[in-house]
């Protein structure tokens, strides 16, 4: 309401101020008069003070009311981006993380051989390599590497700096959550299970400073897309090794100051539970055409808190948006609201070595309970679909089987299947999530399904913070687990990858011989059709046995600010920051 009338009343400011100024002098002219006929003298005095009280009154709502530069703005104009991004980082050392949230740090700090295109996901943008090539099979690739990419301590970039990320990954006593990413690699399984001693087996190589050979264990077309990734990343031989040996975690060369990163940013600021910040790199080779000077990110586990936060102009761009304000943002004129197709998958893990949620009729029993289309409307409430399947449908054409599906006579039948004459006899088990509303929303959804359907009243739902709840799930110290995976490429390859019998992210301890093979037949076919054919047999049995449960597939709803420009609904959501600009309104 003020701010209107500051925007109405701005042009005759001085004016006000004059008046106010002539009146003051006049008020003292006239008791300064002797002689003058009192009541005429009040009668003169009294209209005066009125108008000087009015006026004074006006001036300090005008200066008290008025809008204050909201940090958003400040920070617009500073070119600095200000984002959400879900939990604290676990660690900025790309060869340790798997989160969302700590990918889009490491996606700012540092560059691959190729990178992602600000607006089509079809396409691949030049990374540190200017270009790259295949044999006809694709299985042998080679990456050609610019000779102006630099370190941000002004070191240059080569490709030893890549066969030593890749060996530090791989070392057996690393133990990275995406380790199994590397096994497209020729023999790189094998040397990291200890199997062949030498990293100069494996299928990497580099050819001088500028040229780096990678031989695959089999065709691979969509290998450009695979080292995008934030596990093909380059790191800094020497600073590692300054803090640590090559395989130790956590260590000093992580703080602001001591990191050294290739990309487009680098890390000046970490303060835990307040942000992370990173700077322009004057090394990196695109650097005239990076727009921002630099970009905060936000660790905010709540939703509602940054949603408060974007709303009072704290951030740009929040990383999710409560379920429950969703409407409101939609019925807005001009709304920051986006809801977009984003390649993931929200599902549930079933942890397959206890005898309670091992058996496979249970799993079959807590499914089919789940009434999906219930979920997406009234808890999600942001356009997401019900999983009928595990892989994405926009997977490059992939279409899922059709295999899960709400069937509550078919739940109780798998009940009586797996021991239980009702829901009374199941033994309490634990319900784990991370901590969230929204995950918590649909976990007391569930958990009044499996009652109302299946009559099981002893589930407990636990929260836990991220990095606790990671190495609950890492351990296999759950029951049953709320999860989410979003693809790291545009391939149902990253979907169905995650539970052959070694991936490192599987963490269900199911193993299935027959799924391991057609996956592995999958990979040996070049045609498109064919390897999807394949697949999807492979994805059958996975659905037939559920050491998971999908519940649905994802879109990325989020707030942004307009001044926010380049940045485009994209699949995987993952923007590159060099083209991202800020544009006051």
């Amino acid at each position: 309401m003020f701010e209107g009338k500051k925007q109405s009343g701005s042009g005759s400011q001085s004016g006000l101020y004059r008046v106010q100024s002539q009146s003051v002098q006049g008020t003292v002219g006239l008791q300064a008069v002797p002689g003058r006929d009192s009541r005429r003298e009040k009668s003169l005095l009294r209209p005066l003070l009125s108008r000087l009280l009015v006026f004074f009154l006006l001036a300090i709502l005008l200066t008290g009311c008025g809008r204050r530069e909201r940090k958003v703005d400040r920070a617009t104009k500073d070119g600095i981006l200000l984002l959400g991004n879900g939990a604290e980082p676990k660690a900025l050392d790309p060869h340790l993380v798997s989160s969302v949230g700590d990918s889009n740090i490491l996606r700012a700090m540092f560059e691959g051989l190729v990178t992602y295109h600000p607006s089509d996901d079809s396409k691949n943008e030049p990374g540190v390599a200017e270009r790259w090539e295949s044999n006809p099979d694709a299985t042998e690739w080679t990456f050609y590497l610019r000779k102006d990419a630099k370190w941000s301590n002004g070191d240059p970039v080569t490709a030893h700096d890549f066969v030593y990320s890749f060996g530090r990954l791989l070392h057996p006593e690393m133990g990275g959550p995406y380790t199994s990413m590397l096994y497209i690699l020729k023999n790189a399984a094998k040397y990291n299970k200890g199997e062949i001693k030498s990293m100069d087996q494996v299928g990497v190589r580099a050819e001088g400073d500028h040229l780096l050979h990678c031989t695959l264990e089999n065709p691979a077309p969509f290998f450009p897309d695979v080292v995008k990734h934030t596990t093909f990343l380059p790191v800094h031989k020497a600073t590692i090794e300054k803090y640590g040996s090559m395989t130790d975690h956590f260590t000093k060369w992580q703080v602001p100051g001591n990191s050294v990163s290739n990309g487009a940013f680098k890390l000046t600021k970490w303060r835990i539970n307040g942000y992370v910040q990173v700077d322009k790199n004057p090394h990196y080779w695109d650097a005239e055409n990076v727009k921002l000077n630099a970009i905060r990110f936000f660790p905010m586990d709540n939703a509602f808190t940054e949603e408060r936060a974007f709303r009072n102009g704290l951030l740009h761009v929040t990383y999710v948006t409560p379920s429950s304000l969703i409407g409101r943002y939609r019925k807005m004129e001009n709304t920051p609201l986006r809801a977009e197709t984003y390649s993931g998958t929200y599902f549930y893990r079933f942890n397959t070595t206890r005898e309670l949620s091992g058996n496979i009729h249970f799993r079959r029993a807590l499914s089919a309970a789940i009434d999906r289309q219930r979920i997406v409307e009234f808890v999600t409430a942001g356009g997401q679909q019900p999983a009928y399947g595990f892989t994405p449908p926009s997977e490059g054409g992939y279409q899922p089987p059709d295999r899960v599906a709400f069937d509550p006579e078919a739940a109780r039948e798998h009940l009586r299947k797996a021991g239980f004459e009702s829901g009374a006899d199941v033994p309490k088990f634990v319900l784990f999530i991370n901590t969230s509303e929204s995950h918590k929303d649909i976990a007391v959804a569930i958990q009044d399904m499996w009652k109302t359907h299946l009559g099981i009243d002893g589930i407990e739902i636990q929260n836990q913070e991220w990095k606790v709840y990671q190495k609950t799930i890492q351990d296999l110290n759950y029951d049953v687990a709320r999860a989410g995976w979003i693809g790291d490429y545009v391939d149902p390859d990253t979907f169905l990858s995650l539970f052959t019998t070694n991936n490192t992210n599987n963490s269900t301890g199911w193993s299935n011989p027959d799924y391991d093979r057609k996956m592995v037949e999958a990979s040996r076919l070049f045609k498109v059709e064919e390897r999807y054919a394949k697949l999807q047999e492979a994805e059958d049995i996975l659905l037939d046995e559920l050491p998971i449960t999908p519940l649905y597939w994802y879109t990325s709803v989020y707030l942004i600010d307009p001044g926010v420009k380049n940045w485009h609904p994209l699949l995987l959501n993952n923007h590159p920051y060099k083209h991202i600009e800020l544009r006051a309104n």
